[in-house]
């Protein structure tokens, strides 16, 4: 590997910025694609392996390309997934532990230290900031994936209104429809546009009927990787 793109992998690695890594098997030749830099290295780029790389950096899975200059492995150097929850309530008890088997580094933020306590969420991060301020710190970037628990606007409209200013690739909110509509409204009213409100999924998961915290937490879940691993 040559200097340039080692050092450009570091960067974005340190940055947690995505990158892809494309190497010939036969001969060696390289490219780097991370974001906002130009594409590095000898090995030339045609659409087939920008699909590729992006094929790849949305599976985090390294793959072979077949190529007319013979194979090239495509290898992603993603960023760790994130979690951000808002609520220690019942179905983020849920939520977390299956958000964590599932590769998710989980940050629980709940000012109300009688619900966001080291007993209930074990091993996880709680913060006790309030969610906007804590969301501040966190910086959520393109993995990470915000979800609003709490059912109260004190909590989760400041979320949801710095969540929206974010790259987080996951924004979701529990509540019912009435609730989401009256939500919705109030987060107009802060300047957010019709494109960016869509980007909120309300009510939070799948439609699948779920009644139980850990039948809720499923469904967040579930609809929390369709739109990971769908996503351009």
């Amino acid at each position: 590997m040559k200097r340039a793109i080692l050092d450009a992998l570091l960067t974005a690695r340190a940055a947690k910025q995505p990158a892809v890594l494309l190497t010939a098997l036969d001969g060696g030749d390289q490219a780097l694609l991370a974001d906002g830099v130009a594409p590095l290295g000898d090995l030339p780029l045609d659409d087939d392996l920008r699909a590729a790389a992006k094929r790849s950096r949305r599976t985090d899975r390294g793959i072979t390309a077949e190529t007319a200059a013979g194979p090239v492995f495509v290898q992603p150097f993603n960023p760790p997934l994130r979690l951000i929850v808002i609520g220690a309530v019942h179905i983020a008890q849920a939520l977390v532990p299956m958000a964590t088997l599932t590769g998710y580094d989980v940050t629980v933020v709940d000012p109300r230290r009688a619900f966001a306590s080291d007993e209930r969420f074990p091993a996880v991060a709680v913060q006790s900031d309030w969610p906007d301020d804590a969301l501040a710190a966190l910086a959520p970037d393109r993995r990470t994936a915000i979800v609003t628990l709490t059912h109260d606007p004190k909590l989760d409209d400041p979320a949801l209104d710095t969540a929206l200013r974010s790259d987080a690739f996951y924004i979701a909110a529990l509540g019912s429809r009435k609730t989401h509509a009256a939500r919705m409204g109030r987060l107009e009213r802060l300047g957010h546009s019709a494109d960016a409100l869509a980007r909120v999924h309300g009510p939070a998961g799948l439609a699948i009927g779920a009644l139980s915290p850990a039948e809720i937490a499923v469904s967040i879940m579930a609809q929390m990787t369709q739109v990971l691993r769908h996503a351009e």
